[in-house]
């Protein structure tokens, strides 16, 4: 076992959690189910090669580890992708989120780091992955044990999970997020919202749109720059009209998730706020939950079932 060299200091961490996702690291001092500190950088996944993630992961939380001994380190997300820190297999659904008994030890060269990289989860038909947000899903099973519904997880690349008796039944994923930032900063629609903060009146507006018909979210793009021409569309509101496009179509798509039962939505409370409020007004039975306290809690629900001798 592990010696703890921390057993004298109240505040000092017992194990340390770590989200790595593609643009940002995130680590807590932990003890227990408690963090007791937390920081963040922006050196997430994009940005590092192999050898780059362990002085990276030092930098930030250096000063936690023990003058003597190991601690333990467990991560999830982009730390366990294909040219990330080490490759953590996929694990196929239907299954529990995590399975801690699966996670890899990642190469160390400094002795104190004990790491372990929980698996993503993969699905065969339609292929589709993810890395990360299945342990924001242990988190949201951690708290409401017997859910039967949906999870949505909005981002960058949105997931829409099935969950049923404690397994993740399928998942589908929206690349709803980059395709906003690839159309608002890379094409013609540049010209009139850039980096416009999206307008909420003009975003909840153009979802129920997309949500009745998802046509309009291929018909309604290029009106969003005439109207700019002509009309003096503010870049707010065209923003806030892209936004919604997109996402009332991905919802649309998603219907057989979310239409016949519970869905939670678990992300940034802004963004999980919007979607909260086309899902209602479409009929939907949602609420939303923070998704820092639960990757949180599914990284303390991993620690607890991760053998001390592997």
């Amino acid at each position: 076992m592990t010696p703890d060299p921390t057993a004298d200091a109240p505040t000092a961490p017992r194990w340390i959690a770590v989200d790595w996702g593609t643009t940002r690291l995130r680590a807590w001092a932990m003890r227990g189910a408690r963090p007791v500190d937390a920081r963040a950088s922006d050196r997430g996944m994009g940005r590092l090669a192999p050898a780059g993630f362990e002085p990276a992961l030092l930098d930030l939380i250096g000063d936690w580890l023990p003058a003597a001994g190991r601690i333990r380190v467990i991560a999830c997300g982009m730390a366990g992708a294909r040219g990330g820190w080490a490759e953590a297999e996929y694990r196929a659904v239907p299954c529990p989120p995590i399975d801690p008994r699966r996670a890899i030890r990642a190469p160390a060269r400094d002795p104190r780091l004990d790491v372990r990289i929980l698996p993503g989860l993969s699905q065969a038909e339609p292929p589709d992955v993810m890395r990360g947000e299945e342990t924001q899903i242990a988190g949201f099973l951690a708290e409401n044990p017997g859910f039967d519904g949906a999870l949505c997880l909005p981002g960058t690349h949105s997931k829409w999970v099935r969950l049923s008796q404690g397994r993740v039944e399928r998942f589908r994923s929206f690349m709803t997020g980059e395709v906003f930032s690839l159309l608002a900063g890379q094409s013609v629609l540049r010209l009139t919202i850039d980096a416009a903060r999206p307008d909420p009146a003009a975003l909840a507006e153009a979802g129920a749109e997309a949500l009745a018909d998802p046509h309009a979210a291929q018909s309604g793009l290029f009106p969003l720059r005439a109207a700019a021409l002509l009309q003096g569309l503010a870049p707010e509101r065209a923003a806030g009209r892209l936004s919604g496009l997109l996402i009332g179509a991905e919802l649309a798509a998603a219907r057989d998730f979310w239409q016949d039962g519970p869905t939670a939505i678990i992300g940034a409370p802004d963004l999980a706020r919007l979607y909260e409020t086309l899902l209602l007004a479409a009929g939907a039975q949602a609420c939303h939950k923070d998704g820092t306290a639960l990757v949180l809690a599914g990284l303390a629900a991993a620690s607890l079932d991760l053998p001390e001798d592997t």
